[in-house]
């Protein structure tokens, strides 16, 4: 599992440290591909596998499951791990996430995130500022703190 909020910064190569505790788990090669809300998710080869087979099965007749499938595939990339534990994120990744130089890399149980600091930030605030509002509409899914 992933989890934890770790700060980086990307050099002018479009490297990016992925943190030591996620290393093991993601492998020497993941997948990286455009995510929501403008960051990046990166899955390890067994849980991409998992989130393929459930694209594959969305209704081909379903304007919105192609599109969403063009988006997630399209931008999906095989990264690997250097030598200092460092990704090499495409150019076009890093436009679509913003990523310039600060950048925050998160766990999220089954994939980890990259953002742009600011872009984070933003988000994060406006997020804690509902969070009591996001926790009771997550009770309609049973779930209880």
């Amino acid at each position: 599992m992933f989890m934890g909020e770790y700060q980086h910064s990307i050099d002018d190569k479009g490297r990016i440290i992925i943190p030591a505790k996620f290393r093991d788990s993601l492998g020497d090669k993941f997948i990286v591909t455009r995510g929501l809300d403008n960051c990046l998710f990166v899955y390890p080869h067994s849980e991409w596998a998992v989130l393929e087979q459930k694209l594959k099965s969305l209704p081909l007749m379903k304007s919105d499951a192609r599109a969403f499938s063009r988006f997630f595939f399209s931008g999906a990339t095989e990264c690997e791990l250097d030598k200092q534990g460092r990704a090499n994120v495409p150019n076009t990744l890093r436009e679509y996430a913003k990523l310039d130089k600060d950048c925050v890399v998160i766990g999220v149980s089954n994939r980890v995130e990259i953002w742009s600091k600011p872009v984070w930030e933003s988000y994060f605030n406006q997020s804690e500022e509902s969070f009591n509002e996001i926790a009771e509409k997550l009770v309609d899914f049973d779930f209880n703190f």
